[in-house]
């Protein structure tokens, strides 16, 4: 799949920040709602009142020390904020003894998120996650949420995540735009260090050569858009539900997975009532790593006779491949991940599938691409092990 297209489906946002004009309230610039503003070089920094994952909620006062404020939005799910941070941490921590004070802000409500935008993080924009989210990356700084009113995000004009302001001692905006001018995490690829030399500018007392600059990222999830993300994610498992019959020669080449996808395949029942308690579980894995290389397969251990019912709970469980998986398997001529075992025999299909599994259902196995099974676990799963597990694998950032 073309990475433009996956960038797309992700709802990135690009925008040139160079030459941008004031916006007056009531228009929409950029994705911007209607009562935003657009802060130019050499406005006041606005203020705000915001909880940090630390308890404490913040305001520009708690900065007042500061030679230099950087006021960043970052977002949990985001993997151009991904990328950026790996660069963005070291330097809060390298020019933190000569005056820069950082302060992270997530402008975004989880409710206003795709689930097929979730595919670069186990973590969605919510406060509680948050406070993992920042954990794990090891945040140096305060960490605020402006997602359920995002008045903060409207007064900056926040155009995706990450998106830079740097304040000087007197709390005019210095410069604007991105960390630098990689999407990726290899700091091999990054080729222009523009928030870096803005603020070794700043320290010299000199004007910032490159006040503003392009911000690429996640475009900011707003609250006014909410309808629009509803309707999406009704789309995402829609689609007639095909189910095929296998054999024990079809479930030993899905082992063998020649894909270049990360393969899950569950084999269940109808009849098999922790089955059908975590089936909704995998759904949403499924539909969230809907533009990631992965794909979960389902094998009903149901009598090959019952195949109606089969489809009939495929069916109230949106069962379908994601539309951009979807795309990807018409063109390998494959129809469906979803079918039915249609031999007498268990131990065939044990042997077929893996040996290491002792015959209950539900069991499900992760097969990374050449067959080397990465993770199985019989009965029910933990979807959030599952999913760390996936994630491992995956990565949270872009590809070169």
């Amino acid at each position: 799949m073309p990475r433009i297209l996956t960038m797309l489906l992700l709802g990135l946002f690009i925008i040139n920040a160079i030459g941008q004009q004031s916006k007056k309230r009531g228009e929409v610039t950029g994705g911007l709602p209607p009562d935003a503003d657009i802060l130019n070089i050499g406005d006041n920094a606005p203020d705000f009142e915001l909880p940090g994952i630390d308890g404490k909620t913040y305001s520009l006062t708690d900065f007042k020390s500061a030679k230099i404020l950087m006021v960043v939005f970052l977002s949990n799910h985001c993997p151009y904020s991904h990328a950026a941070e790996t660069r963005l941490i070291p330097m809060a921590k390298e020019f933190k003894s000569l005056g820069l004070e950082v302060v992270a802000i997530n402008p975004n409500n989880p409710e206003n998120i795709r689930i097929d935008e979730l595919g670069y993080s186990k973590y969605n924009d919510s406060f509680e996650e948050m406070k993992l989210y920042a954990e794990e990356s090891g945040f140096p700084f305060p960490y605020l949420y402006d997602g359920e009113y995002q008045v903060t995000a409207k007064s900056y004009g926040c155009l995706a995540t990450p998106h830079v302001f740097l304040f000087d001692r007197d709390r005019k905006l210095r410069y604007v735009g991105r960390v630098d001018d990689s999407r990726f995490q290899d700091p091999s690829t990054v080729t222009s260090t523009d928030a870096r030399n803005a603020i070794l500018e700043m320290l010299a007392g000199k004007p910032v050569t490159t006040p503003k600059t392009t911000v690429m990222g996640c475009s900011t999830k707003w609250n006014y858009k909410r309808e629009d993300v509803i309707k999406a994610n009704t789309k995402i498992g829609t689609g007639p539900v095909i189910l095929e019959e296998i054999n024990v020669s079809g479930v030993s080449e899905l082992a063998r997975n020649t894909s270049d996808r990360l393969r899950l395949i569950n084999v269940w029942a109808t009849w098999c009532s922790p089955c059908v308690s975590e089936f909704p579980d995998l759904i949403s894995i499924s539909q969230r790593l809907g533009n990631r290389p992965f794909e979960m397969v389902t094998i009903s251990m149901d009598n090959p006779e019952k195949q109606s019912q089969v489809i009939k709970f495929l069916e109230d469980h949106e069962a379908v491949p994601p539309n951009a998986l979807k795309r990807r398997l018409d063109k390998e001529g494959r129809k469906t991940l979803n079918f039915i075992y249609t031999g007498a025999s268990t131990d065939a299909i044990i042997e077929a599938l893996d040996a290491e599994w002792q015959g209950p259902l539900p069991y499900s196995i992760l097969i990374a691409p050449g067959g080397k099974i990465i993770y199985r676990h019989n009965g029910p799963v933990d979807p959030l092990e599952l999913k760390n597990t996936i994630y491992d694998y995956l990565g949270g950032y872009y590809d070169k």
